[in-house]
């Protein structure tokens, strides 16, 4: 992907009094008292502000927070929390300001947050009048937020379009490089772990990744209905038996290009579903009417991770078990453990799987862990994401 990224303006010396406008994502958690419960977002945000404030420039970041309405500002959707913890964070003063769109007065070397960008009318339509105010206000604009890199929003793609210079902050150029080298240049075998409890929600990325993958490993209620298709009993799991025609559609164009999806061949499975519920290991042909499939298997688990140790690439989106229950685990960290301990380039994404690294402690061996769940899931659909398109478009421009 061809696009202009801000380390190398800085570097070159490009940015030294400008004005710069960093499109950040510091949507984060907050509890009913409006304290901020996790702050990652707002930690990794970080190194692009302090790149821009080191390299001279005038700094205004803003981000949107929560779901506010449009032209209706309220206190609650309000960048406060977020500026008294970026301020001690960075150990300076970070004023916000409201307001913002018709200008800013702003010295090299000062920082400011705008206020919640999606509280603007227009934001959300990408309205031009908007994105045209919003490039006025700077020299050099800073794509940083990769979570809203598949939203076409005044904030993301507007304003990109109209400011003087467009480019990638450090977060976004890194997933952009991510995913390039995942999907667009892998090394092979390229294996794909898609897993989750319902094949709809993932059937576009199933579809659009069963043209691409050497290995197409599905889990959870997604593995129940690919074995349903493939005439193995489930008992009363979790499965989609409307799309058992589906499932044999992506099987059958794996298998026309000499990959497959392999199905387990042994599951562990319980009789209600609970954290004591007694778990036991079956053959994935003796599952009983009243069985649920909760895991994987050991000897599914084994063959999977030997596949994974031999892959070239890895890209994981889902945990292939109930993980958050102890007796059903033993699947997903087969995985986990078999991800970080392979040579391949692996990039994992989405809630769940986030989560699953954590509790394994493989962070450090995972090779890239995405930021962005839907962003992360339309790229793996084969989409285009608009961030990277006008990005692009204005590195060729």
């Amino acid at each position: 992907m061809k696009f202009i990224r801000f380390s190398d303006l800085c570097s070159q010396g490009l940015v030294k009094g400008q004005r710069v406008f960093i499109r950040a994502d510091l949507n984060v958690p907050q509890d009913d008292a409006g304290q901020i419960t996790e702050d990652t977002r707002i930690r990794a945000s970080i190194p692009c502000i302090r790149m821009a404030l080191e390299a001279g420039a005038a700094v205004m970041v803003t981000s949107h927070l929560g779901r506010p309405t449009e032209g209706a500002f309220k206190p609650e959707d309000s960048l406060a929390p977020v500026a008294k913890r970026l301020g001690e964070l960075m150990g300076r003063e970070v004023p916000l300001k409201s307001g913002w769109v018709e200008g800013v007065e702003l010295l090299p070397g000062e920082l400011v947050l705008l206020e919640n960008c999606r509280v603007n009318k227009g934001e959300k339509k990408n309205e031009e009048a908007l994105a045209r105010k919003m490039a006025a206000l700077c020299d050099i604009f800073v794509h940083d937020a990769f979570g809203t890199a598949h939203r076409a929003e005044a904030s993301t793609y507007g304003i990109a379009q109209f400011a003087k210079i467009a480019c990638a902050g450090p977060l976004l150029a890194a997933e952009m490089d991510a995913i390039s080298k995942a999907l667009a240049n892998p090394k092979r075998p390229l294996v794909a772990i898609v897993a989750g409890s319902k094949v709809s929600t993932k059937l576009t990325i199933l579809k659009a990744l069963a043209g691409k993958v050497d290995q197409l490993i599905v889990g959870g209620g997604i593995a129940n209905t690919f074995m349903l298709a493939n005439g193995l009993p489930i008992g009363k799991s979790l499965a989609e038996r409307e799309l058992l025609d589906e499932a044999r559609a992506v099987m059958d164009a794996m298998k026309a290009r000499g990959a497959e999806v392999p199905v387990p061949t042994d599951v562990v499975t319980a009789k209600s579903f609970s954290a004591d519920a007694a778990a036991t290991v079956k053959a994935a042909a003796g599952v009983a009417d009243d069985d649920m499939i909760l895991d994987i298997g050991p000897q599914t688990a084994q063959k999977l991770a030997a596949q994974l140790m031999a892959a070239g690439t890895i890209v994981w989106n889902g945990p292939v078990g109930v993980f958050e229950f102890d007796a059903f685990e033993g699947g997903t960290r087969a995985i986990a453990e078999a991800i970080a301990a392979s040579s391949a380039f692996s990039i994992a994404g989405g809630g769940d799987t986030l989560a699953a690294i954590a509790k394994y402690g493989i962070e450090k061996d995972v090779g890239y862990i995405s930021t962005g769940g839907g962003a992360f899931l339309e790229v793996l659909e084969g989409k285009t994401l608009p961030a990277f398109e006008i990005l692009q478009q204005r590195a060729e421009g």
